[in-house]
C-alpha cells in the first residue's frame, strides 16, 4: 500500500471530489483512491493458497471469488476513468449495471451447475419454487448492495470499518454451517480490510475507490446466497441499507414534493452538515452495524 500510495502521488493521480458534496471534502481532493485493488489482490492471493491448503477449494470459494474480483475490476474501470481524465463521473449508470448483470448471470450460471437451490422464500410467509424469480432476485441483490456500498463509502474509514463487521459476521456463520470454504473468503476479506484502514482511517492516505467497495457489496450478496440467508444482509447490512434508502427517499421527496427530507445524502453527509465529525459518524455508524450482526448472531444462528 504506502508503494501505491507513493506512485499515485508521484504522478498526481487523486481522487476528484464531487462538486455537490460537502465543501470541506474538498481539502480531500487529490488524495490517492482506488486502495481497494489492493484488498482484491490480497484476498485472491489468500483464497487460494488457503483454499489449496485446507483443501477447500471448492466451487462456492471460487465463484464469490471472482464476484469480488470482477465486480472490483468494473470498479477499476470506473475509478481508471475518473482519475485518468480528472473527472467525477466514469462508467455511466447504464454501462455499470450491464458489466454487473452479466457479472451475476455467471455467478448464476455456477450456481446452478452445481445444483444449489433456485427458490426464493420469505421466511414465515411464503416459498416460490421459481427459477425465474430466483434469477431475478439474485440479480437485483447482487447488483443492490453492491451499489449500496458504494454509497456509504463516502467518509474515511466508514465502509472499511463496516465491511469488516459484516465480512466477519458471515465468516462466524459459515464456520457455524460448516461451510469453511465461505469462511475462508470472509476472513481473508476481514484480514485485507483491518490492513487497508491503517491507511484508510482520518485523514485518509488513499481512498478505496469504486474498485473496493463495488467487491464488497458484490461479495457480500453473493455469500449471504450461497450460505442461504439472503435476508440476513438486511440486518446484518443495516447500515447500507438505510444509506440506500435515504437517497432514494430523498430523490423521491425532492421531485414529487419539492422537498428534502435530509439536508444532504446519502444520510452520513446529513449527519456532517449537522456538526458530526467524521470520527464520530463512523463510530456510530460501526456500532449500529455491529449491535445489528450481533442481533443476527444471537437470534438466527
Amino acid at each position: 500500500m504506502p508503494f501505491l500510495i507513493g506512485y499515485l502521488v508521484a504522478h498526481k493521480e487523486g481522487q476528484s471530489i464531487r462538486e455537490e458534496g460537502p465543501k470541506w471534502h474538498e481539502k480531500k481532493s487529490g488524495t490517492p483512491t482506488m486502495g481497494g485493488l489492493l484488498i482484491i489482490i490480497a484476498a485472491l492471493i489468500t483464497n487460494i493458497w488457503v483454499g489449496i491448503w485446507q483443501g477447500q477449494l471448492t466451487h462456492s470459494l471460487l465463484i464469490t471469488t471472482f464476484v469480488i474480483v470482477l465486480y472490483g475490476c468494473i470498479g477499476f474501470i470506473d475509478d481508471f476513468i475518473k482519475v485518468f481524465k480528472k473527472r467525477n463521473l466514469g462508467l455511466r449508470a447504464y454501462q455499470k449495471a450491464l458489466l454487473q448483470v452479466i457479472v451475476g448471470i455467471i455467478f448464476l450460471y455456477v450456481y446452478n451447475g452445481d445444483q444449489l437451490p433456485m427458490n426464493f422464500s420469505v421466511p414465515g410467509l411464503f416459498s416460490i419454487d421459481s427459477a425465474a424469480v430466483f434469477i431475478l432476485f439474485t440479480l437485483f441483490w447482487l447488483v443492490g448492495f453492491s451499489n449500496a456500498t458504494n454509497l456509504t463509502d463516502g467518509l474515511d474509514g466508514l465502509l472499511g470499518g463496516l465491511g469488516t463487521i459484516s465480512y466477519a459476521t458471515y465468516g462466524i456463520i459459515a464456520m457455524n454451517q460448516n461451510r469453511f470454504d465461505l469462511a475462508i473468503v470472509c476472513f481473508s476479506v476481514v484480514g485485507a480490510l483491518l490492513a487497508f484502514l491503517v491507511f484508510n482511517h482520518k485523514p485518509a492516505k488513499i481512498f478505496m475507490g469504486d474498485v473496493g467497495s463495488l467487491a464488497l457489496g458484490a461479495g457480500l450478496a453473493a455469500i449471504s446466497i450461497l450460505l442461504g440467508r439472503y435476508w440476513s444482509l438486511l440486518l446484518i447490512g443495516f447500515v447500507y441499507v438505510v444509506e440506500t434508502m435515504s437517497v432514494m427517499l430523498q430523490v423521491f421527496s425532492f421531485k414529487v414534493f419539492h422537498r428534502r427530507i435530509f439536508k444532504m445524502t446519502p444520510i452520513h453527509h446529513h449527519f456532517e452538515m449537522l456538526g458530526w465529525t467524521e470520527w464520530k459518524i463512523d463510530i456510530v455508524f460501526w456500532i449500529v452495524g455491529a449491535i445489528c450482526s450481533a442481533i443476527y448472531l444471537i437470534l438466527f444462528v
